[in-house]
């Protein structure tokens, strides 16, 4: 898509028209052979075509300012709270407060809500919020064979920031059957929207549970590579537009990363011709991610060391923290073949942005991604977070990229 801004030039100006995608030769010459407009390309928006006539049918439905609604799409990381009827609200690992079929129901009414609040932002790329699991990891082992859960073992979660008990493979993994088909038939059916599902990635998993039989991180990653594969195309096939794998665990251990993270992550995307993302992040707004970056320094540059190589993979997009954070934005500049999920929204406040905070972080990225390529989006999760806290920072992000979009959707 090109974005042009088209200044009035008949004799009675009617101030600024609206940018319009103008791709073909019939339509962007005839405009400007015109001479009623003044053409000029926006700074920050890339050489990619599109149909000329929606600048016609957006003359004539929007007037004009035109904000593009294909500019700037919003989306969310990953959790939304659980609503307190559902389960313990305010918690990371919360105990459901249902049971039974209430409690398949209760998912189910929760999805509905949270759908509800991101389209009410304007949130464009929806999920169900992660409702019908207790962790973003735990959701998908619970249906995988080889895993025995009455066998815990006390585990440093990465690089020992936080020390729980977790299940132990003791055997070959593999999917008893389809994991989240069921929620996201019922998401599917409930949003007009494009709709995200996310997945934990290989290298997470592999940090969030024992090993007792592979013997090899590497080797035990390709074996949950394989099942989220299978997961993954069976989930596209109901209608998924994007699937995103958690990989927090990039963030750690970068010399993995890059022998065999990236391979197993591919592993896990093969095949797939919808979106593909991977979300890397400095952690939930817990206790102890909190205490970990203040370790970190000045700045933090952990994505330095995996992005050229993340760069080179077949993943489409890649998802960042970068609100209130200590990440130089100079390393967007080395994903220039990826799409960006720019995190504008705290997860590890309870404060609620202004949208010109949002537009302000999101300004501060397009000075190294072009605005076709980035989405803004939020740092992390926000399972932990109070309801309306969450509810507020949809809203943010939402109006924020709005403010944004309208500017470039203007010619200066």
């Amino acid at each position: 898509m090109v974005l042009w801004g088209f200044r009035y030039l008949a004799p009675e100006p009617r101030g600024r028209l609206p940018v319009i995608p103008c791709g073909t030769a019939c339509a962007s010459e005839s405009i400007r052979n015109t001479g009623i407009f003044q053409l000029r390309r926006l700074p920050g928006c890339g050489l990619q075509t599109g149909p000329g006539r929606r600048f016609w049918v957006n003359m004539l439905r929007h007037g004009y300012p035109w904000e593009d609604p294909a500019m700037l799409e919003t989306t969310i990381a990953g959790s939304l709270p659980k609503p307190a009827w559902l389960a313990e609200p305010e918690k990371l690992w919360p105990a459901w407060r249902l049971e039974g079929a209430e409690l398949e129901r209760g998912k189910r009414d929760a999805v509905l809500v949270w759908l509800k609040e991101q389209e009410d932002a304007g949130v464009d790329i929806v999920s169900n919020g992660e409702q019908f699991r207790s962790h973003f990891v735990h959701g998908f082992l619970e249906h995988i064979d080889g895993i025995d859960w009455q066998r815990m073992t006390k585990m440093g979660i990465r690089d020992d920031r936080y020390v729980v008990d977790v299940p132990t493979v003791t055997g070959p993994v593999q999917r008893k059957g389809p994991v989240h088909a069921e929620e996201v038939r019922f998401t599917r059916r409930h949003t007009r929207h494009r709709m995200k599902f996310t997945l934990p990635g290989p290298m997470t998993i592999c940090d969030t549970i024992a090993d007792a039989h592979y013997g090899r991180r590497a080797d035990m990653a390709m074996a949950f590579a394989e099942l989220l594969n299978q997961e993954a195309l069976e989930l596209e096939a109901l209608g998924v537009d994007v699937i995103q794998f958690d990989e927090p665990a990039f963030n750690v251990f970068m010399d993995d990363v890059n022998d065999w993270g990236i391979v197993a992550l591919q592993r896990a995307a093969q095949g797939l011709r919808c979106k593909t993302a991977v979300h890397i992040c400095y952690g939930y707004g817990i206790e102890a991610n909190v205490e970990w970056k203040k370790t970190l320094g000045s700045e933090w540059r952990q994505y330095e060391a995996i992005f050229p190589a993340l760069n080179q993979s077949r993943i489409d997009q890649v998802s960042l923290e970068c609100a209130n954070s200590k990440v130089p934005l100079s390393l967007l500049g080395l994903l220039d073949s990826k799409e960006i999920m720019v995190g504008a929204i705290d997860v590890a406040s309870l404060d609620v942005e202004s949208p010109e905070q949002v537009s302000s972080t999101i300004d501060a990225a397009l000075e190294f991604v072009d605005c076709e390529r980035l989405l803004p989006c939020t740092n992390c999760g926000m399972a932990p977070l109070p309801r309306d806290v969450a509810t507020g920072k949809l809203q943010a992000l939402a109006d924020g990229a709005s403010i944004v979009r309208k500017r470039l959707s203007v010619s200066v």
